[in-house]
């Protein structure tokens, strides 16, 4: 089984971007320990502060993949061209928030993804892509 994570804008600068919010700890040890930990799982991962980049990214790992971790990061509430990259895939995908937005300014509130996510988790941290993992592995 093969499980895609991607990651949208300014998650390349976890553990160093505001780590009252985000931790303390970067992406790519944590994606180590996940690589670890689901060794019968194939992961890959994709990181970019592009939007276009982003909607390529969720196309292309819909045909290669079981399932997408995706956090959208400030797209999530912005990007209309995302939100229809998801809804036009048939591979579930589930939506990760590492802060709780709806605890956080009220733009963050609104997800234009949710509607087609196949599950949204948020507030826990980096632990959300675990969990989103383990979701995903139960769909399938």
């Amino acid at each position: 089984m093969k499980i895609a994570i991607i990651n949208g804008p300014n998650l390349n600068l976890l553990g160093q971007r505001q780590p009252e919010i985000y931790g303390n700890e970067g992406f790519e040890g944590y994606f180590n320990s996940l690589q670890k930990a689901y060794s019968n799982v194939e992961l890959e991962y994709f990181q970019s502060n592009n939007e276009g980049d982003l909607v390529d990214a969720v196309h292309t790992f819909a045909k290669s993949c079981a399932g997408i971790v995706l956090n959208a990061a400030a797209y999530t509430h912005t990007s209309i061209a995302i939100a229809d990259a998801v809804a036009a895939v048939k591979t579930p995908v589930i939506e990760v928030h590492i802060s709780n937005v709806h605890a956080r300014e009220a733009f963050r509130h609104h997800s234009y993804i949710s509607p087609y996510a196949a599950g949204v988790i948020a507030g826990f941290g980096l632990d959300g892509y675990r969990l989103a993992i383990e979701g995903l592995l139960k769909k399938n």
